[in-house]
């Protein structure tokens, strides 16, 4: 895998994941490390669906100067998820970033990226991140294909999918593609065990899509964008899938995590 080197920062921090988080000793191996790009985002079913089971979500925001934690051992898994902003921006939390997901990546840790946090996993893999050639997006639902690899993973993929970007990726060399679409082909892909970068939202409540529908509203005027009705009828007609899937999914995800094993192994050759 290409990695990019780990470079320290502002938005790096050497601290261990209870004293950056303040979180006590006993729950860390419970903890999750999220990472959001504004003020006021939230990590939604993502967030809820984790909480439901137990763990803690130590929250970062690196557009705020939020710094991101180096050493990940007593984290459970890493989620990045979206943002107004794109992979290939010069701000240097997004470099940050970008590199801090290769850091997981060599840390063996479950790691989750969504649209824009897939995008910066296949940065930090040296893949490339573009806007679609006819300057279309995916914006409101549209059909999802899950792959042979995607169906083996987890079966019973949504046919529908909420989206909301404009520009899309390139599956990594190394990554396994799990499901495709029809404008921007690669959706969703697998980097060794236990990283995996989703194009698409599942995580969305529909308090946080009625957000999204107000304050992006200009966005539905970009080419092949669905307007304001289609989303909520969308939601009502395809939201059910999507909920069930998510839970499946972040369960087959959590279960990836082989760093257990290695240690065990370790301990019993040593």
């Amino acid at each position: 895998m290409n990695l990019k080197p780990l470079q320290a920062s502002g938005q790096i921090s050497d601290q261990t994941s209870d004293q950056a988080s303040g979180l006590p000793a006993q729950h860390a191996s419970k903890t999750i490390a999220v990472v959001l790009h504004q003020a006021g985002s939230s990590p939604g079913r993502v967030g809820q669906w984790l909480e439901s089971q137990g763990y803690q979500l130590d929250i970062r925001k690196p557009p705020l100067g939020d710094p991101l934690p180096i050493d990940l051992t007593h984290y459970a898994g890493a989620v990045v998820f979206g943002g107004p902003m794109s992979a290939n921006d010069d701000d240097v939390y997004v470099h940050d970033e970008i590199n801090w997901c290769g850091h997981c990546l060599k840390q063996e840790i479950p790691f989750l990226g969504i649209c824009l946090g897939a995008q910066m996993l296949v940065r930090a893999l040296g893949g490339s991140v573009t806007a679609h050639p006819e300057e279309h997006a995916e914006i409101g639902y549209y059909p999802l294909h899950p792959t042979e690899a995607g169906n083996s993973l987890l079966p019973d993929w949504p046919g529908m999918i909420y989206q909301w970007h404009r520009e899309g990726f390139e599956l990594p060399t190394g990554g396994t593609l799990l499901a495709t679409a029809d404008l921007f082909r690669e959706q969703a892909f697998q980097v060794g065990p236990s990283a995996f970068g989703v194009q698409f939202h599942t995580e969305l409540t529909e308090a946080m899509m009625r957000r999204w529908l107000v304050r992006g509203r200009d966005r539905l005027e970009l080419p092949s964008a669905q307007q304001r009705h289609a989303h909520i009828e969308g939601r009502m007609m395809y939201d059910g899938l999507t909920r069930d899937w998510l839970g499946r999914f972040l369960t087959v995800w959590l279960a990836s995590d082989t760093r257990g094993n290695a240690e065990i192994q370790q301990h019993r050759t040593a």
